[in-house]
């Protein structure tokens, strides 16, 4: 409990000093980005005498004012100056190209002088570079602290990547402000406590040696000696003053120090490499190793060296700092062992990347001193065009020469294996040529081993009897005694999903079942390759170490895993011929299978190609036209068929749809006059193209006969309908004559010789008037009695009656009833009438056929009937006019307009709704919406 309480705190402590640490860095670098300080261009220094100017900057705003060097200034804008620091604090408080005055003292005689300040230059400075890097540092401390955070020296390395980072971030401004006071003693800790960090990672890493404690004594004595030493001289305490020349022989100590540091760490890491066992301790050593002097060896050469020996360092030479960025990334994944080999290929590309900028960088230089040779002769201009083409020269030259340098390498490295490295990818394209199963699988692991100098191999293949498991199909230099229990070979395991399934050791593999562990000591792999095929692991390669006990590296496992994909297609090829001969007999009985069922339909189908040559004739179309099929196959489509129904087969040659045509008269051999259905098809293949025409002729003539029988009938029905129309709409005007013409009867005396002729038309009114009476009693439309009424029966029997004109019209309808359609309270004769009314003008609407569509449907308390045709459509300018009695656009004879207006009177009187929408040239459609019909409620 008290261990977990102490990471905890630890973990809470470390996540405080990040946020810290980040905040102030933040912080540092907006106020460095902002802060331009003014300048007077003179170095002031402390001395016996005073605060003397060391060194006048030429051209400087202090050389313009008369400043020269050995001058000892007294005030500057009033303010008394005892100390060199007290000039930065006046500076600090005025903003460039501010006059302040300055009182000096040359020769024992005081004077003032203006000074015009102007904006500190501050040249290109390294603390751009060392903030990236800065970043890169704590970027891997945070990557590993929580992929790994309980891993040996986690903690210990992310505490050097946050030491690391507060060093190369934290960058005081010159203000001198108590902030910019903490940046700068941060920075001059970090500093001096990153190297012996190293030192003290170097010690414990793996493990612990010996006794630490005087180890660490003396490892951590020199950067304290060397803080005290650095506060005395900031201070000033015991005498010691704080100049220019102190303060540089001071950084030039510390730099020193910090390089002797990190190649003392790189050559404790080198000591521990050769203690070290084989396997993946040496592993972890060698790349910390390489990479510890990959890092440091750059900077310490190009920049601590130079800067040692008083040389100022130059902007490429401060590029260097980014080679430090190798040690936190090796160090890392030697800490996490992930992927361990990694660094293998990181440590390579980094020494090509290094050698590649060095020698950019030289024949930048080159060009740079051969362009400014060749611009003092005359005729050549100077200015930026010689570092812009030198840039552009370096930029073109970088990745072939690291293309070189990475070659090479390669080389150095695997020497023999870099040979069969080339030729895997080329055993990979040739591996679906095999199609056996047993010698593809020999070939695989005997190429693989003579690739990766791997002695221990197996191939695990998905058994097809039970999908999901595998099995040991073949191995080289394993020979398992028992079953093996290769559950882990999950396809669902995350390790296997990514591609690679690993294990270091036995022992790492302890949260799995006995039995699976039984079995990896049997096997001794370390490796398991999915080898997937459309996203499915058909099998499982696995590998052991090299021949000299290492462990692969990434690599390795990328070729391994482009081969995987290759092998899982050959195997998959494999087992796909072995049952090619079964599938063939199955496409067989498939084609006798649909063969029977073209022959077996009961109507006519026939095919013809792109020629209009019959390629299949089927024995009902033999049986319909009289015509064997051994005379149609071969032949064109108009010496079998009529000349006009060719004809209109192929006007529907080009259309992409099914076409129909309906009730055609067909004239047969041996005089036999049929009525068909012709619709014609095109005919494509899976690719999409086209192939022909499928054609089927159905026999309709005993169809047609009925049609025509049930045609009569429709008539009759169509009479009495008309008889009903007429009936409505006459007997209106004859009440109007009668009582009329008996209004007129009283008026004229009896004995007047006209009462006669107004008895004759009463009585021939009376007698129109039982004519009319008698029509509606035939048609059955008498007093309108509103009852429930079932909408969907009404609409069949409308449909029913205008069935045969329907037909005549070529209209198809479509009907789309809603089967739980509540009841309407309504006249059924009276609803009859409007949807006839509605299926009549659609029909007039189509004179070259089209198709109506009627649905029904219950909403809100409401049924709706919407009726939709293709016609003609209704123009816009008519739509509000087409309820207005007289109202038509039909021709002289065709129409009355009084269809819809009555119609609209009939909906409104059974409380309901109608709403038109028309598009011209697309079509109408007609909206209705009656209230269902509610239920009493008894008390």
């Amino acid at each position: 409990m008290n261990d977990s309480l102490r990471m905890r705190l630890g973990a809470v402590l470390l996540a405080l000093l990040t946020l810290a640490a980040v905040i102030f860095a933040f912080l540092n670098f907006q106020q460095r980005s902002r802060y331009v300080q003014a300048d007077d261009g003179v170095t002031w220094m402390d001395s016996t005498s005073g605060v003397t100017a060391w060194h006048v900057v030429a051209d400087s705003p202090a050389s313009k004012a008369g400043i020269k060097e050995g001058d000892v200034v007294e005030t500057v804008r009033g303010v008394p100056v005892h100390r060199s620091t007290d000039v930065t604090k006046v500076l600090f408080r005025v903003t460039p190209w501010t006059e302040i005055r300055y009182q000096l003292r040359r020769d024992n005689r005081t004077f003032e002088t203006p000074v015009v300040t102007a904006p500190q230059d501050t040249g290109n400075s390294i603390d751009d570079y060392l903030r990236i890097t800065a970043l890169l540092y704590l970027f891997i401390g945070l990557f590993i602290f929580v992929r790994r955070w309980n891993a040996p020296r986690a903690v210990h390395f992310y505490v050097f990547c946050l030491v690391s980072f507060i060093l190369y971030s934290f960058h005081y401004t010159g203000k001198l402000n108590a902030f910019d006071w903490k940046i700068y003693w941060g920075n001059v800790i970090a500093l001096l406590l990153q190297p012996a960090l190293l030192v003290h990672f170097a010690l414990v890493f793996p493990e612990r040696r010996g006794t630490l404690w005087p180890k660490l004594l003396a490892v951590y004595t020199p950067p304290a000696a060397l803080l005290t030493l650095h506060i005395f001289i900031a201070t000033g305490t015991l005498d010691f003053l704080p100049s220019i020349t102190t303060q540089r022989w001071l950084d030039q100590m510390e730099l020193a120090y910090l390089g002797a540091y990190f190649l003392l760490a790189a050559g404790i890491f080198l000591a521990s490499y050769f203690r070290a066992p084989s396997g993946v301790l040496r592993q972890q050593l060698k790349w910390v190793t390489g990479g510890t002097f990959a890092g440091i060896t750059p900077f310490l050469l190009f920049y601590i060296v130079p800067f040692f020996f008083g040389f100022v360092p130059s902007s490429w030479m401060k590029v260097c700092v980014f080679s430090l960025a190798l040690i936190p990334l090796c160090f890392g994944y030697a800490i996490i062992r992930y992927r361990l080999m990694d660094v293998d290929i990181i440590f390579k590309r980094g020494l090509s990347y290094t050698f590649a900028t060095a020698t950019v960088v030289g024949i930048y230089f080159a060009i740079i001193a051969i362009i400014g040779e060749m611009a003092h002769r005359p005729g050549l201009s100077t200015g930026p065009a010689g570092a812009v083409i030198a840039i552009v020269v370096a930029a073109f030259l970088i990745e072939p020469l690291r293309v070189g340098v990475q070659a090479r390498l390669d080389r150095f490295f695997y020497r023999d294996r870099l040979d069969y490295r080339r030729t895997l990818i080329e055993f990979g394209r040739t591996l679906t040529n095999e199609v056996r199963l047993e010698p593809l699988v020999a070939s695989v692991l005997d190429r693989v081993s003579q690739t990766l100098l791997v002695d221990r191999l197996a191939i695990f293949l998905e058994d097809e009897s039970n999908p999901g498991h595998f099995v040991l199909s073949r191995s080289m230099g394993v020979r398992p005694e028992g079953p093996l229990d290769l559950n882990f070979l999950d396809p669902a395991n995350p390790a296997l999903q990514s591609g690679c399934l690993f294990f270091e050791s036995t022992r790492a593999a302890a949260d799995l079942q006995p039995s699976v562990r039984r079995t990896l000591e049997e096997l001794d792999l370390n490796y398991f390759i999915a080898c997937r095929f459309r996203e499915r692991v058909v099998a499982v390669l696995g590998l052991g170490k090299t021949v000299d006990g290492d462990y692969l590296s990434s690599d390795d496992l990328e070729l391994l895993s482009t081969i995987a994909g290759y092998v899982a297609i050959a195997i998959e090829n494999a087992r796909l011929y072995s049952s090619l001969e079964q599938k063939a007999v199955q496409i067989e009985r498939l084609k006798d299978f649909s063969e029977n069922i073209v022959e077996s339909l009961n109507i006519g189908v026939l095919t013809i190609d792109l020629e209009d040559r019959i390629e299949s004739w089927n024995p009902q179309i033999e049986d319909l036209l009289a015509v064997p099929r051994a005379e149609a196959i071969g032949r064109k489509l108009e010496d079998i068929l009529p000349s006009d129904l060719v004809a209109e087969i192929n006007a529907h040659a080009s259309s992409d749809r099914v076409a129909g045509i309906y009730k055609y008269r067909l004239n047969a051999r041996s005089n036999r006059h049929l009525v068909v259905n012709a619709s014609i098809a095109p005919l494509v293949g899976k690719s999409g193209a086209r192939l022909g025409r499928l054609i089927l002729l159905d026999d309709i003539t005993q169809r047609v006969r009925m049609e025509d029988q049930l045609v009569q009938t429709e008539k009759l029905t169509s009479l009495g309908l008309l008889a009903a129309g007429v009936a409505h709409e006459v007997n209106t005007p004859l009440a109007v004559i009668s009582n009329y013409i008996q209004m007129l009867a009283k008026q004229i005396p009896a004995d007047d010789p006209r009462q006669k002729t107004i008895e004759r038309i009463v009585k021939q009114t009376f007698r129109a008037s039982e004519i009319v009476n008698n029509l509606l009693n035939f048609s059955r439309t008498g007093a309108a009695e509103f009852v429930e009424v079932d909408i969907n029966s009404v609409l069949e029997e409308t449909l029913t009656l205008v069935q045969h004109p329907f037909k005549t019209a070529q209209v198809n309808v479509i009907k789309n009833y809603n089967e739980t359609l509540p009841p309407v309270l309504g006249s059924m004769t009276r609803l009859q009438q409007v949807f006839l009314n509605l299926f009549m003008n659609a029909r007039d609407s189509m004179p070259q056929g089209g198709m109506l569509e009627v649905r029904t449907g219950a909403h809100n308390g409401s049924v709706e009937i919407e009726v939709t045709d293709t016609g003609s459509g209704i123009p816009p300018e008519h739509l509000q006019r087409i309820f207005d009695p007289f109202f038509t656009t039909k021709s002289v004879g065709k129409g009355t307009g009084l269809g819809l207006s009555v119609s609209y009177g009939i909906i409104k009187e059974h409380a309901g709704k109608v709403d038109v929408r028309s598009t011209p040239g697309k079509g109408t459609s007609f909206r209705l919406e009656f209230p269902v019909a509610r239920k009493p409620v008894h008390a």
